[in-house]
């Protein structure tokens, strides 16, 4: 776990980049908070605010991101002056909670744009709850939230805007549209309501006063996943990382805390750890964050060890909220949801190929290139989808090597047609009259394994010593799709899913 965290490939030093001006942007935020005269609490809702318009905004684009963090105040303010009013009022505070808990995850149906504006208004009304926000207090936090996404803005958009220039990223592909309940989007917020409610209430019972710690733990169970499988992994990775941290906060917070420079210190290291991590293990990333929040616990003063014991409780509540509510409310089986995106990169694969053969037919309008970034989009959640059964804890041994079969199988398509899309981009290659018959065994095999009815098998041609690369990309792809067929369209007991 920890080689996958800090030793993992971080292709154009991407994520250390992207660590690297978090921690600028975060630190200038609170340094402009004090300069303006904001007290503690202002710093720490600006650094919150800055953090999370550095996090969480995922737009393709530079400008698409620029629109979404100038959007985030339009979706946070207002969420915030709601949590200060009702701060005396439990009951309803509690049921606005839970609101704007249903209403952040339904806004996932809008993309990345919408996804930032959900978790900003979340964590608005979760921060409101962690400094105890009062309708006095909202003047000085309003200014402390604009100053600090207005200086994020600054270095990610103006000093150090690294992005500008580079071909943009492949769009991380959505669920396959659908309506009503069918949508997972809105499967996702009733489960995430109905698994806030059990954690609010449950939590409320450890304590009256840290109870939102619960709610927060169910809410981010929820990111980024889709069927029960993947958040019953998540809620296991978030109270792994949890404990660790509380352990590193006994080891580093508690003796450190009274100590401003060092606390400070950590708490870069810990936003530092969150945005490096983040892209490779869920878990550190949490460690960080833990570590991070009880470094600031420590500067508001109120650090301890029961408190941190309490955070481990409370997490543990909101986990298990998240698992009862993908179990018991409208479920999304990991199965449904690895079918749906194995089809899609299986059809992916397709378009990649038709487009290549197009390109080496002489049709210059035709480019792979772009169906090849498309397809190691839809391949990471491929990946994400089969994480439970490819876990080290499964017990679904069977299942767990028929997962690694069809990923391993993927990653072979994936490289047959970026080797096949490099090969069409030479102007130099030429047509070769057996490419049309290669790349229609190529299209069979696809729809043999994406249509509905009984599999039909189709045995690939055999392998001969071609002189051009082109063919033997295609024969190579050719015999993964049909041994795909072993995994995927074998006998039904042999199904992936749960």
């Amino acid at each position: 776990m920890l080689k996958r965290a800090f030793v993992a490939p971080d292709p154009g030093r991407a994520r250390l980049r992207f660590a690297s001006r978090a921690v600028l942007g975060i630190a200038g935020a609170v340094a402009v908070c004090g300069v303006a005269g904001h007290g503690l609490t202002a710093a720490v809702t600006g650094g919150l605010a800055a953090l999370l318009a550095l996090f969480t905004v995922t737009d393709a684009t530079v400008r698409g991101q620029a629109v979404t963090t100038a959007l985030l105040p339009v979706a946070g303010l207002p969420v915030l002056a709601l949590a200060a009013l009702l701060h005396a009022e439990p009951l309803a505070r509690d049921l606005v909670f839970l609101a704007v808990v249903g209403a952040g995850v339904y806004a996932r149906r809008w993309g990345p744009r919408g996804h930032a504006l959900g978790v900003f208004a979340f964590m608005t009304y979760f921060a409101a709850q962690f400094l105890h926000t009062t309708p006095g207090q909202l003047p000085q936090l309003y200014a402390a939230v604009l100053l600090s996404l207005a200086t994020a803005a600054a270095v990610r958009f103006g000093a150090w805007c690294y992005e500008r220039g580079a071909p943009p990223p492949a769009a991380v592909p959505q669920p396959a549209a659908a309506r009503g309940l069918a949508r997972i989007t809105t499967r996702q917020a009733v489960q995430a309501t109905a698994g806030a409610g059990f954690a609010l209430a449950a939590g409320q019972l450890l304590s009256d006063q840290r109870w939102y710690w619960a709610v927060g733990a169910t809410w981010w169970v929820f990111v980024n996943t889709t069927s029960r499988g993947e958040t019953l992994v998540r809620g296991f990775r978030r109270l792994l990382g949890t404990l660790l941290g509380i352990v590193l906060g006994f080891l580093v917070a508690v003796p450190l805390h009274d100590e401003p420079v060092a606390a400070a210190l950590v708490i870069a290291a810990g936003v530092f750890g969150i945005f490096y991590t983040a892209a490779v293990s869920y878990t550190w990333m949490m460690l960080s964050v833990t570590l991070m929040a009880s470094m600031l616990y420590g500067l508001l003063g109120v650090l301890d060890p029961a408190l941190l014991a309490l955070r481990v409780a409370e997490t543990a509540v909101g986990a298990l909220g998240a698992v009862l509510a993908v179990l018991l409310v409208l479920p999304v089986t990991t199965h449904s949801v690895t079918d749906a995106w194995v089809e899609r990169a299986l059809r992916c694969v397709h378009a990649c190929t038709a487009e290549a053969a197009a390109r080496l037919a002489g049709d210059a309008g035709a480019d792979p290139a772009p169906r090849v970034a498309e397809l190691e989009a839809l391949l990471g959640r491929v990946r994400l989808s089969l994480a439970p059964l490819v876990h080290p804890l499964t017990p679904l041994r069977a299942r767990k090597g028929r997962a690694r079969q069809v990923l391993a199988l993927l990653d072979d398509c994936a490289r047959e047609v970026r080797g096949l899309a490099s090969v069409a981009a030479d102007p130099e290659a030429s047509h070769d009259a057996r490419l049309a018959a290669a790349c229609w065994r190529v299209e069979s095999a696809v729809e043999a394994l994406t249509a509905p009815a009984p599999y039909s098998r189709v045995d690939a041609a055999p392998r001969t010593a071609e002189a051009e690369p082109v063919l033997a990309h295609l024969h190579a792809l050719e015999q993964a799709l049909v041994e795909l067929a072993v995994p995927l369209r074998g006998d039904r007991r042999a199904s992936l899913g749960a």
